[in-house]
């Protein structure tokens, strides 16, 4: 008996991002700098462990996770390659993670006290980043206190408590080029690392996040973090080449025809102008549609785009097919690469008013079943 086609398939392209990290740690060696491939939020939905391996593979040499958690997950599934670990809750162990070699960021005298603690539970020196906050307003050691976090910090360092690796920071506005914040940024971050080399620390120094990493080679410093790039979504305003790495695809499930003036779907919101064919399609909500796209989104069928009529439901879209008869089993893509003129996760975001982050982040779903394309 044949398997039946998932309800809903996110397919991850390992080698587009095979493809995008090479591209990446390229522009970031031609600085003199490493990569470090971001793979928080389970890769941003597509996947961390074969994610970080991939991009392992194809040049990068550090790992990010945003968690503990996630940097532990990453250690435990046999990953040796640095992996820095940057937002915690309060009151977080760090004892494991100093124990597997994670690097550990402190961006408060507190934060580092925790981690100086973990250390000496754990009989080991932890690996410390300093994240200096240069004017996003999160996460980060605000400038007023940056001394005394670097002054604890060097004394921990040169007594054996500590080994302080690098110092970082965020940037705000990195992807909108020409935005006078980014040099703000980066003369704050300078006058840091001036703080601590003043301390007798000689850091590793890393600012630059994918948009930087692209059009910023004089922030490259040390140390680049590729997150949304590597997945093949471009945050700048200009074109790269880079590969989406996610597809997002279900099938037919039902088709019909319905008269003129018959209306689909809650509410009501579509009638028909003329006799049409309709497709069923078994994703919605649940699955990483946003019914804000209701009445606004297409998908790519037998093909061709066509619209999805009435509203995104729970579990199921309707696709208006006309005189088209569509077969049952069809593939039906809801967002992919766009070369053959399918809808792609960056025109729903935009279609949203949001981020193409947020859509491919949506499709860590459990009814979304994950299969990767490219060597593994």
């Amino acid at each position: 008996m044949a398997a039946h086609p998932p309800r809903a398939e996110a397919i991850v392209d390992l080698d587009a991002l095979r493809h995008n990290v090479t591209l990446l740690a390229e522009r970031a060696a031609a600085s003199g700098a490493a990569t470090m491939a971001v793979v928080k939020a389970d890769g941003y939905g597509h996947g961390a462990l074969p994610v970080a391996r991939a991009a392992l593979e194809a040049g990068a040499t550090w790992l990010g996770a945003c968690s503990l958690a996630e940097a532990l997950t990453l250690r435990g599934a046999g990953i040796t390659a640095p992996i820095l670990s940057w937002l915690e809750v309060a009151g977080e162990e760090f004892a494991p993670g100093v124990a597997a070699n994670i690097d550990l960021t402190a961006s408060s005298v507190r934060e580092l006290g925790h981690i100086l603690g973990a250390g000496q539970r754990a009989g080991k020196v932890p690996r410390v980043h300093l994240k200096i906050d240069t004017g996003l307003s999160r996460n980060g050691c605000p400038v007023e206190e940056w001394p005394e976090l670097v002054d604890v910090a060097a004394k921990a360092h040169a007594d054996g408590y500590a080994r302080i690796i690098a110092i970082w920071s965020h940037l705000a506005c990195a992807d909108e080029p020409g935005h006078a914040s980014v040099d703000v940024q980066a003369t704050r971050f300078q006058e840091a690392y001036e703080v601590t080399t003043a301390a007798g620390l000689r850091p590793l120094c890393h600012l630059a996040n994918s948009a930087a990493t692209l059009n910023r080679p004089d922030l490259h410093f040390d140390l680049v973090r590729v997150g949304i790039a590597m997945y093949g979504l471009n945050p700048l305003p200009y074109p790269e080449d880079l590969r989406p790495v996610m597809t997002f695809r279900s099938s037919v499930s039902l088709t019909k025809r319905i008269a003129a003036g018959e209306a689909v779907s809650y509410g009501q919101t579509w009638t028909a102008p003329a006799d049409t064919n309709l497709a069923l399609v078994p994703v919605g909500y649940a699955d990483g549609i946003p019914r804000l796209l209701s009445g606004r989104l297409d998908v790519w069928l037998a093909g061709r785009r066509r619209p999805v009529v009435g509203r995104v439901c729970m579990d199921q879209i309707v696709v208006d097919c006309g005189d088209d008869l569509v077969p049952v089993g069809e593939e039906v893509v809801l967002f992919g690469e766009g070369t053959h003129g399918e809808p792609t996760a960056t025109e729903w975001a935009n279609t949203l008013g949001t981020i193409d982050y947020e859509i491919v982040t949506g499709m860590y779903r459990p009814r979304v079943t994950r299969t990767y394309r490219g060597s593994r």
